[in-house]
């Protein structure tokens, strides 16, 4: 068996074997198989595809090619993952209350890349936040106050990582079987045995399109299946950003208001409870979605998942604080209004756009060494569907560089019609 061969099975659309996928996860991970060699083999899995079977094997091949952690002292471990998106700030706000309704939540996050947010960028923007936990650490966290949410630390799927990193510089990113192998290789390695995963579709992720977000959930449950994960998919909105704002310091914000019952706005309300009655019913805690769903609602209302969130804080050497009173958190230099130039009705706010202005501002990075501007972002009182008068202030851009968030107020932030 050799890497030629795989390379040109694959080019002429044939199937692989298990073995052979193997031969290349294991012969890339070590050194033995060059990125150009690789490279060709992924560049052929992107045009001519792979079924069911490939990509499961895949997966396994990637999530067992490091670390797995064994997190069954923990019980009914039930893991949340989104395919990324912008002012994603979902599992601060719903992991807490999960953890309050007895669920134990072990989760591992990555940091942002591009225009899409990162749970370790925001946890890290409290003062104090541990996201570097040794396993023993971490899951002894989970004992004590049922969560801990830490960074991807350890050699987990680490051959994900190397072809994670190589899709990017060969424009091989929008493939479902390479994006739903590398999904499903992490949440397999990271220890929980049920996964639920929000599949975000829309301007602001990798699924452009309903059909194709329908495509990758459909997948990515299968593989669940066959890999004796129980898996549930539910797609969600990512045409406009989440919740209200956009950026580190100011997500962090929004989800501990949302925790403290300040408000709760629409889109924010219908993810938490679609994913976190799922997650219930996988855990054997609700027997129907609408019960599930009040759950998470009453946990929300009570005080109870901002009690959690504030045990989680404090437990990994946060400075609690700031969420008590989160003006202590640092701002940026620059608070400028987005004004309404004309009467109407939002028509659009482009999560895409958004994305894209956030990183140009600091917020996010395009290399994984970049640093980030923690304060810079944005802040929406306005989304898609609203009434707004001319001269009414529909937002405004946080920024560290003047000239940079007057550049900014320049674009065309919404289309109002």
């Amino acid at each position: 068996m050799n890497i030629l061969d795989i390379i040109a099975k694959k080019r002429d659309k044939n199937e692989l074997t298990k073995e052979e996928i193997e031969y290349f996860v294991k012969g890339y991970t070590e050194g033995m198989i060059t990125d150009y060699q690789a490279s060709a083999l992924v560049m052929a899995i992107y045009i001519n595809g792979m079924n069911e079977r490939e990509i499961t094997d895949l997966t396994l091949a990637m999530a067992y090619s490091g670390d797995v952690l064994d997190l069954s002292s923990l019980g009914e471990v039930v893991d949340k993952h989104s395919t990324g998106g912008v002012g994603d700030k979902i599992t601060l706000i719903l992991m807490p209350i999960i953890a309050s309704l007895g669920i134990p939540v072990a989760k591992m996050s990555g940091r942002g890349l591009g225009f899409t947010g990162g749970t370790i960028d925001k946890l890290e923007s409290i003062p104090g936040y541990n996201t570097n936990v040794p396993v023993d650490k971490f899951i002894d966290n989970v004992k004590k106050v049922g969560i801990s949410l830490i960074g991807q630390t350890l050699n987990l799927a680490p051959a994900d990582k190397k072809l994670y990193s190589l899709r990017d510089t060969i424009s091989c990113t929008e493939s479902i079987p390479l994006i739903a192998s590398s999904i499903m290789s992490k949440k397999i390695a990271s220890g929980a045995n049920k996964i639920v995963i929000d599949v975000t579709c829309g301007s602001g992720a990798f699924m452009k399109s309903i059909e194709s977000a329908k495509e990758l959930a459909r997948v990515m449950t299968k593989i669940g299946e066959l890999a004796n994960k129980e898996t549930k998919c539910i797609i969600t909105d990512m045409n406009q950003p989440v919740g209200h704002s956009v950026g580190n310091i100011l997500e962090v914000i929004e989800a501990i208001d949302i925790l403290k019952g300040k408000y709760l706005p629409e889109d924010v309300k219908n993810i938490i409870t679609e994913l976190g009655s799922n997650m219930l019913i996988l855990a054997g805690k609700a027997n129907s979605i609408e019960e599930a769903k009040g759950k998470i609602l009453e946990n929300l209302s009570n005080g109870k998942g901002y009690d959690k969130f504030v045990q989680l804080v404090q437990n990994q050497g946060g400075d609690i604080s700031y969420i008590e009173n989160t003006d202590k958190f640092s701002k940026a230099k620059f608070i400028l209004p987005i004004i309404a130039d004309k009467t109407g009705i939002i028509d659009k706010l482009d999560a895409l756009t958004i994305g894209k202005l956030s990183v140009y501002l600091g917020a996010g990075r395009m290399k994984k060494e970049d640093d980030i501007q923690k304060e810079v972002g944005f802040v929406f009182n306005k989304k898609v569907g609203d009434k707004v008068q001319k001269g009414e202030t529909l937002g405004y851009v946080h920024a560290n560089d003047e000239r940079k968030a007057n550049e900014v107020l320049g674009m065309p932030l919404y289309d109002i019609k």
